[in-house]
């Protein structure tokens, strides 16, 4: 393995930057090239059919038969005359990713000759095989039968020759398997309650829309380097190494500039992004070496997740082409920062409205304080909900270390907007306001635009901060597909504001004017929603209990959030927006718990090879020619001056064996520990075996396996350390 380590070393610093031609000279020459968009459709469909699909897209109304194979021979004539030789319904199952199953469009037409056929029937339905996916107590193996559906609102794509059609995914008996079906169901709940909302504030509004805006973080680590660690090959993270002597102390990768070879690989990267109508904006350096970003401009969600989707695809094909391998998962190395994906959350009208931002009146602040106070509320009530739509054995590592928001869901709003909420709830009581408070209330609603100019804080231990027109989810795991916490804040929401709805046409038909209702209702919910609301360092061992004692969950083990899936909480939510039946709740769980286990084996057994197959014989060779060199010295020297000399060597040799000795009985403990989890047949109480009785033996066997690092010669040390994954680029 050493002889590996320095071979890798050896080709890394003979790499050079992958020379990268743009596609053309302007992006938009070439600008969603792949994407069947509604120009491309205007095209290659006739009149008829092209109507028909925007009245699916806008309206819902089903495509019928005829319809759909006029979409289909459109949309295979122009995959066609872009090169496409096969076509896949491209789905979400649940195992974070996306798959596939391609078809060609050549068909055996007879005589030895094919044809290129692609009908509405096979646009509309597919049947992947479905037997190798989670049955999550769904179906079993047997009858393990699934359809994917086309998803209109989601255009198709073309990639490596393949025509992609963005589907849901379902079993035989109607369940979903998948994370785009309830996703679509959650943005078609807020949608309406959005929409029944604003209807106090303008009469005109007919749709609300849910927009996204993610972030991906993510590490390039050369390629040689990542076949050289097995830890990374199978499980994405360091099971083992010291820190570096630098790191990120310094901070100076963040304002860095960008090195020769990852930005060859971010331009293509781009380009490619571009072709497939992926609208990346931003990219740069993150604040732990060899980390960076991504970031596109704000789309709709449902199109955004799948871009976020599409992007960790490509990225994984480009890195290749540029000799790296891109890391996703949120905490490959210990001790510098792990990565997330932030998810830039926002709601707004069909007519140009962003309902989370100030307005210049005090109409539209009164607008924006409620949709704004509703989703205080929603998050309030349903933190234990959200913190379950984003743990894993991943971001596990992540929360609450460098930077990543800490495992307790607070939402922060800056100093100001806090004060103003505070107002609101003193000045408005369940009495009639005078027309003086009307007044003095009306200008400190009028003033929210002025207040939010000057508002320079920000909080980055915030888990779901206010950014100005926006709240971002930062508790999100770069390797998570963003739709289950998407699902889960837009459910939360739609439930919060049908609840809304309610309690202010309640007043109304008490005789309360309107604005006077609204504003008493906001009022109860600033009170009842208060404990969500921090702006302090959730970092803070303070923040923890403080947290506790207002009642919010605390909890950070991921077997135990991942049965909130199915709790009669999320069956009521879920319920109540029509997003998941109490059957695809207790899926979820299984999976989830299923998942977790998994990784955590897998992380288990990875160690234990390492460390008795790699790390232990290393040891075990140095410590041998540290004892030939005390017998050699032993024998030239004096006793006396042998006991002076050798005193520190034999102490270094009793150190390596106590390291040795406790590697090994650890590693026997934790095996020991697996077997007895595995036996365990209910996945609930495996998990939590795994969490409670497996976990613990990683940091004690690594701790052990790092000193050795800091001892073992260096030629002889089997793995890339961090100095040389961290900062050979």
């Amino acid at each position: 393995m050493a002889h590996l380590r320095f071979k890798a070393l050896e080709q890394v610093f003979n790499r050079k930057p992958v020379e990268v031609k743009a596609p053309a000279t302007k992006a938009s020459e070439y600008f969603g090239m792949y994407v069947f968009d509604k120009p491309k459709m205007k095209k290659y469909l006739s009149k008829e059919a092209y109507q028909a699909v925007e009245l699916a897209i806008d309206k819902g109304i089903c495509i019928d038969r005829k319809m759909a194979d006029q979409v289909a021979a459109g949309m295979k004539a122009w995959a066609l005359e872009m090169g496409a030789t096969h076509y896949t319904h491209w789905f979400h199952p649940l195992t974070e990713g996306t798959a596939e199953k391609h078809d060609a469009f050549a068909e055996p037409a007879g005589n030895g000759s094919v044809i290129e056929s692609f009908t509405g029937k096979l646009l509309v339905q597919q049947e992947p095989d479905a037997s190798s996916f989670p049955s999550g107590g769904i179906r079993s193996t047997f009858e393990a039968r699934g359809y994917t559906a086309w998803d209109l609102s989601s255009p198709a794509f073309i990639l490596d020759q393949t025509l992609c059609i963005p589907t849901i995914f379902l079993s035989y008996t109607g369940e979903m398997l998948d994370n785009k079906a309830p996703l679509l169901k959650a943005l078609h709940a807020v949608d309406q309650a959005a929409v029944a909302v604003c209807q106090y504030f303008d009469k005109d509004v007919q749709k609300v829309y849910s927009f996204l805006g993610w972030e991906q973080e993510y590490f390039l680590i050369d390629q040689s380097l990542y076949l050289a660690r097995p830890d990374l090959m199978l499980t994405e993270r360091t099971l083992m190494g010291h820190d570096s002597a630098k790191n990120q102390q310094l901070e100076d990768q963040y304002f860095g500039s960008i090195p020769e070879r990852v930005l060859a690989f971010m331009q293509e990267l781009e380009y490619e992004a571009w072709k497939l109508g992926i609208p990346a904006k931003t990219r740069h350096n993150e604040v732990a070496p060899n980390q960076f970003e991504i970031a596109p401009v704000y789309e709709e969600c449902n199109l955004a997740v799948d871009h976020n989707l599409l992007i960790m695809s490509i990225m994984r094909r480009v890195a290749k082409k540029h000799h790296f391998q891109v890391l996703l998962h949120e905490k490959p190395f210990k001790g510098v920062n792990g990565s997330g994906k932030h998810n830039n959350w926002s709601l707004g009208t069909d007519t140009g409205v962003n309902l989370l931002s100030p307005s210049k009146n005090p109409k539209g602040n009164l607008l924006f304080l409620t949709f704004c106070v509703n989703v205080l509320k929603a998050v309030h009530n349903n933190d234990d909900i959200l913190k379950a739509s984003i743990v894993s054995a991943g971001n596990a590592h992540r929360l609450g270390a460098n930077e990543a928001p800490p495992a307790i869901v607070s939402a922060f709003l800056g100093e100001q907007i806090s004060k103003m909420l505070d107002e609101i709830e003193q000045k408005v009581t369940g009495s009639k306001l005078s027309a003086d408070d009307k007044t003095a209330l009306k200008l400190d609603i009028g003033r929210i635009p002025e207040i939010l100019l000057d508002n320079t804080d920000r909080n980055r231990t915030s888990p779901f901060a206010f950014t100005g027109n926006r709240f971002e989810f930062r508790a999100v795991g770069s390797s998570a597909n963003c739709a289950p916490a998407m699902t889960a804040l837009n459910a939360a929401v739609a439930q919060q504001l049908t609840i809304f709805k309610k309690d202010v046409d309640a007043l109304i038909k008490k005789g309360i004017k309107k604005d006077d209702a609204i504003l008493q209702i906001l009022a109860r919910y600033i009170s009842e929603s208060k404990a969500i609301r921090f702006d302090g360092n959730g970092y803070s061992e303070e923040w923890k209990k403080e947290a506790k004692r207002r009642g919010l969950n605390t909890e950070g083990a991921v077997p135990v959030l991942n049965k909130v899936w199915a709790s009669p909480k999320a069956a009521r939510l879920f319920g109540e927006t029509k997003v998941y039946s109490h059957k695809e709740l207790e899926a979820r769980a299984e999976i989830r718990q299923e998942i977790y286990m998994k990784k955590i084996q897998i992380e288990s057994r990875v160690l234990g090879d390492l460390a008795m197959n790699h790390i232990v014989p290393v040891a075990v060779d140095y410590q041998t020619s540290l004892i030939e060199n005390i017998k050699a010295m032993k024998d030239i020297f004096s006793e006396k001056e042998f006991k002076e000399l050798s005193a520190k060597r034999i102490e270094l040799v009793k150190e390596v064996n106590g390291h040795i000795s406790t590697i090994k009985s650890k590693v026997s403990e934790m095996i020991e520990a697996r077997k007895v989890a595995n036996k365990i047949e209910d996945v609930n109480e495996m998990a939590m075996a795994y969490y409670e009785k497996v976990v613990p033996f990683f940091e004690e066997i690594r701790y052990h396996i790092d000193k050795l690092e800091l001892i073992v010669d260096n030629e002889k040390w089997p793995l890339p350390k961090y100095r040389e994954l961290l900062f050979i680029r």
